[in-house]
């Protein structure tokens, strides 16, 4: 329930930098509650989306964002066993490459995709709880994307002088 919580906190907010906070909180519950079931890649993806993340608040660099992709990429698939495996470790990877790269609508609509892949995951290893956050958490995060559409169509229009 805490993890629901934080995730309609997190992809409620307008302001990017504080979606990238509760975005830090939910990470590391995402990452205890992967750990209980035994999901160990979906633990390791999840950590690594709470440092990644973390460090995101700070910097906007491309080359930290290639970095948290390689090592995303290589330990995933390093300790991937099952094919299935390859949906946190490519939701983890869309979510790094949206939050250092992207802004706005765009990095909300890379949320999406990287949603459905950690939705994917969800079904697959049986989290009910984690499914659900994810359905929920795709319609937040359309809302959100319209709100922000909506903002963005009732700014005055910029007139050339």
């Amino acid at each position: 329930m805490l993890s629901f919580v934080l995730g309609i906190l997190c992809f409620y907010q307008k302001d990017d930098q504080r979606l990238r906070m509760m975005m830090v909180v939910m990470n590391l519950n995402h990452a205890l509650h992967f750990a209980l079931l035994g999901a160990f890649t979906s633990c390791l993806s999840a950590l690594l989306s709470l440092v990644r993340t973390g460090l995101s608040i700070k910097t906007r660099s491309r080359v930290v964002a290639y970095l948290f992709i390689a090592i995303t990429l290589a330990l995933g698939l390093y300790f991937a066993n099952e094919w299935y495996d390859l949906f946190p470790i490519l939701g983890t990877c869309i979510g790094t490459y949206a939050l250092y790269c992207l802004s706005g609508i765009k990095m909300r609509l890379a949320f999406l995709c990287g949603a459905l892949c950690w939705l994917t995951n969800n079904i697959i290893v049986g989290s009910i709880g984690g499914t659900l956050l994810e359905v929920t958490l795709l319609v937040v995060n359309c809302t959100t994307i319209w709100r922000l559409y909506v903002a963005k169509k009732a700014e005055p229009a910029n007139s050339l002088p």
